[in-house]
């Protein structure tokens, strides 16, 4: 049984998502946020005190894209994978790593710099910043997502999970009514999806069974 150590939409969404898309029977485990402050014994489990954590027998990962890769490479002939010899392969790879990358990175800045610091610390003019820097990064989409509903291959695949996040987390942050029509349409898409409702519902359902707040988690990573 796959075990997913959650809190409520953050990075570890991503996996979760994936699990549901892909069928695969799982353990949720869901942890207040942040979890390296509110549960120490998560600790013994990912040093970084981080979220995601799949364990899969002996298998442990901590990086969701790469999670969403691993996953979607364990279920055979699945849509959601492409292989190698596939003309969409490079696109792949790099949309999936995109997704984290690119544009889970700046929000996490967004954040930091109007959630978190407060008082001298907190610098709205660096949160601004960034969030051009995402919103132009994001841009760079609309050719494609113009011509092809989604990333690469020509179908829906684990590139579009590892972005869908990142609108997910825009979305939180306020950021969707700034998407290009383009993108906007592509978000729609995702979140259409049943596996993402599914994934929505097993978050919703894990919170409360085990009483953990079900406010959206800050998606953030605190220094040190």
């Amino acid at each position: 049984m796959i075990i997913l150590y959650h809190c409520m939409s953050a990075r570890s969404f991503r996996p979760l998502w994936m699990l549901e898309e892909l069928g695969l029977p799982y353990e949720l485990r869901m942890l207040p946020f942040p979890p390296r402050v509110t549960f120490r014994r998560y600790l013994d489990v990912n040093p970084l005190g981080t979220v995601p954590t799949l364990l899969d027998g002996a298998v442990k990962m901590t990086e969701s894209a790469a999670i969403c890769h691993y996953l979607a490479s364990q279920v055979p002939g699945t849509s959601m994978d492409v292989a190698p010899q596939e003309a969409g392969y490079g696109a792949y790879l790099n949309y999936l790593h995109f997704g984290e990358a690119t544009l889970t990175f700046p929000q996490t800045l967004i954040l930091r710099y109007t959630h978190f610091e407060t008082g001298e610390r907190q610098a709205l003019h660096v949160a601004e910043d960034y969030t051009k820097w995402f919103l132009s990064r994001l841009r760079s989409l609309d050719l494609i997502l113009s011509r092809n509903d989604y990333l690469a291959a020509n179908r829906f695949t684990a590139a579009d999970v590892s972005v869908g996040y990142a609108l997910l987390l825009a979305e939180h942050l306020g950021l969707s009514g700034r998407f290009t029509p383009a993108v906007l349409a592509y978000w729609q898409r995702l979140r259409g999806r049943d596996g993402f409702r599914r994934a929505m519902d097993s978050q919703e359902r894990a919170a409360l069974s085990q009483e953990i707040a079900t406010v959206p988690a800050p998606d953030f990573r605190p220094p040190g």
